[in-house]
């Protein structure tokens, strides 16, 4: 009886371990879309539609290298209706160096980054929705100053903060 309730705990343990290392992998997928996404975003800001570009295809290798195997069902599904919708508009500006064809395509990257964290809330910093009223469109940032990359210089400080993304523990 012992040997049986041995085995039935070591097998339990045995599972949460398996299951911590998977959201680990998820976490760490998640986190560099999100890194490579700000990299865009900064260089946006900057008017640098040539690092965007560069960094774009950063993303897009990132979203691409996501592994579905570790996810739960629910995540399996909101990885799906959003994945293909971030590799289209990071190809997109990973295809030009024209900023303001790769701005057109941010705001739509953006709305979806926002709906994949908030349905993987695995972010390991704040993060901050933000919104520009001239564009009518929002974008993440790690930092709460604004520094718009719709506008960029020419409009550096145009916006505010909707929403805090508080960073996972």
């Amino acid at each position: 009886m012992k040997t049986i309730k041995s085995i039935g705990i070591t097998l339990l343990l045995l599972a949460a371990v398996i299951s911590a290392n998977a959201q680990t992998t998820v976490s760490t997928s998640i986190n560099n879309i999100t890194t490579a996404y700000l990299d865009v975003k900064n260089a946006l800001v900057k008017d640098d539609g040539a690092t965007a570009e560069s960094k774009a295809k950063t993303l897009s290798d990132q979203i691409s290298a996501v592994q579905t195997k570790d996810m739960s069902a629910t995540q399996q599904a909101a990885w799906k209706s959003y994945s293909d919708k971030l590799s289209f508009d990071s190809r997109h500006i990973s295809e030009t160096a024209t900023i303001d064809h790769q701005r057109e395509h941010f705001a739509s990257l953006s709305k979806n980054m926002y709906a994949v964290l908030k349905a993987f809330p695995v972010n390991s910093n704040e993060l901050y929705m933000q919104y520009c009223p001239m564009k009518k469109a929002s974008w993440l940032s790690d930092k709460k100053a604004i520094e718009n990359p719709y506008y960029g210089k020419s409009m550096l400080d145009c916006g505010g903060v909707k929403e805090t993304l508080k960073g996972a523990k």
